[in-house]
């Protein structure tokens, strides 16, 4: 069944001139049959780039609507529209505006886990992977950082400048299982705990590095060691062992999204199919938002 759904989804995929962009947190089935998998970061480029018609976007709304703001001109898929995200549902426009009243001379940075609407009201918005470089580019010694607080926490230990933490959070994320890390730990005392800054602070004290998924690749790549615990959501597991086979990875602190997980190998074929659901943002919405995602892009972390 699962070999018949790919055959028709490559065919069609081929037939509707389309990509398929794969966030790292999908199933190890969606990651296999995608173009590209990464962070969001780098799928945010990949859409920007691609010289295909259609985008079928394997992840989450908020990453849907930023490829459709890069790419006004391509089909923006996303084959289950239920899958949201709770950090982004976490801000709304006007309570952001009430924040930047409070602090006028603050300029925004905003978290790509966030609404297409509400970044239309930052000055640039970021990923986990270059947050703290966005934030050092900004010509502001006062930031608002939103919407997670970990991660604003993360990026204003680093920064001399003055960061306005909006007080939300990655569910998931937040609340890791750290005696489920340091169980992990305890049977892998060889192996190094590499976690996302989306976790809070007291999980940091634990690990040997901060990092978003993409710093993870790279870390794994640069290190020495043979085992690593990843504290993350759970599909980045598969994403390391596809990468370097010869290495060991185990999840910690049980991390599971279920909304990363609402995309099936059905829904994608459903999709190209009938070239549907499709992103739409309202026009305004879109382009003012543009330059705040895309001095994201032009950042690397």
């Amino acid at each position: 069944m699962e070999n018949r759904l790919v055959s028709e989804i490559l065919n069609l995929k081929n037939e509707k001139d389309a990509i398929i962009l794969a966030h790292s947190y999908q199933p190890p089935e969606i990651q296999d049959i995608a173009d590209q998998v990464g962070d969001s970061l780098q799928l945010s480029r990949a859409a920007a780039s691609t010289g295909s018609s259609v985008i079928v976007f394997c992840g989450v709304r908020f990453m849907a609507e930023t490829a459709h703001i890069l790419s006004p001109g391509k089909r923006v898929l996303l084959p289950e529209t239920d899958a949201g995200c709770p950090l982004a549902d976490c801000i709304e426009v006007q309570a952001l505006r009430s924040m930047q009243e409070m602090y006028p001379d603050a300029l925004t940075v905003l978290y790509v886990n966030s609404p297409a609407d509400v970044k239309a009201e930052s000055y640039a918005c970021c990923t986990s992977a270059n947050a703290l470089e966005v934030v050092e580019s900004v010509p502001s010694d006062e930031i608002i950082f939103a919407p997670d607080r970990n991660l604003g926490t993360f990026v204003s230990r680093k920064s001399v400048k003055t960061i306005r933490i909006w007080n939300g959070a990655c569910r998931c994320h937040a609340t890791a299982d750290m005696e489920n890390m340091r169980a992990v730990m305890e049977e892998w005392p060889d192996a190094e705990l590499l976690v996302h800054p989306e976790t809070p602070p007291e999980v940091w004290e634990l690990a040997h590095a901060v990092l978003g998924t993409g710093g993870m690749i790279r870390h794994v790549a640069e290190s020495c060691s043979q085992r690593f615990i990843i504290g993350t959501e759970e599909g980045m597991v598969y994403r390391l062992r596809t990468l370097y086979p010869e290495r060991e990875f185990r999840t910690g602190g049980n991390i599971y999204c279920p909304d990363m997980k609402k995309i099936t190998l059905q829904k994608i074929l459903d999709s190209l199919k009938n070239l549907g659901p499709v992103i739409e943002l309202d026009s305004e919405i879109r382009k003012n938002a543009y330059d705040a995602v895309a001095k994201m892009t032009e950042i690397t972390g």
